[in-house]
């Protein structure tokens, strides 16, 4: 679904707050660019739709608090990024500590954040203005659309493949 140009400037308009509210999550395209609109804990959330790694979608990833940080976590491969600020972050341990302990370390920006704005029920997004490519930029481009189509081909594939072995392993 396409946004409406909201006259002040470069927002647009994405729904009606009670509708996104019970929706907890829409995608929207606005400029050519998909974005996920996320209601969680009565905040508002833009981000882009496409996971950076590997271009999976999240609408359906789950949301957690990570290192006191909302994270939505990607269905396909489970990386975390920040919803706030697009921060991508990782448990791991550190090799140059004498103890073995994992903790949340974090990869820097890599995903693109939007802001959310409500006004009078209705909610805009204004898309980023942060200077720079970011990882998810790939993803909305023509060539990671081609590589999210091929990627897409390649599982249905292998998910026929597997359901054709299982249906003649089991004739």
């Amino acid at each position: 679904m396409e946004g409406t140009e909201q006259p002040a400037g470069r927002s647009y308009f994405v729904g009606k707050r009670d509708e996104l509210i019970e929706a907890r999550r829409s995608c929207r395209t606005i400029e050519d660019r998909d974005i996920l609109v996320i209601h969680h804990q009565g905040a508002f959330y833009a981000i882009d739709l496409y996971c950076y790694h590997a271009g999976g979608p999240l609408e359906n990833g789950d949301i957690e608090e990570l290192n006191s940080k909302l994270c939505i976590i990607c269905p396909k491969h489970k990386y975390k990024i920040a919803i706030a600020d697009g921060e991508g972050i990782y448990k791991a341990t550190d090799p140059t500590e004498k103890t073995s302990v994992h903790r949340w370390f974090s990869k820097g920006i890599k995903h693109r954040v939007h802001t959310a704005i409500e006004t009078n029920g209705d909610v805009y997004v204004k898309l980023s203005e942060r200077p720079g490519w970011l990882e998810s930029d790939f993803f909305q481009g023509e060539k990671g659309k081609l590589q999210r189509e091929k990627i897409e081909a390649a599982e249905k594939e292998a998910a026929e493949k597997e359901a054709a072995e299982k249906k003649a392993s089991s004739a």
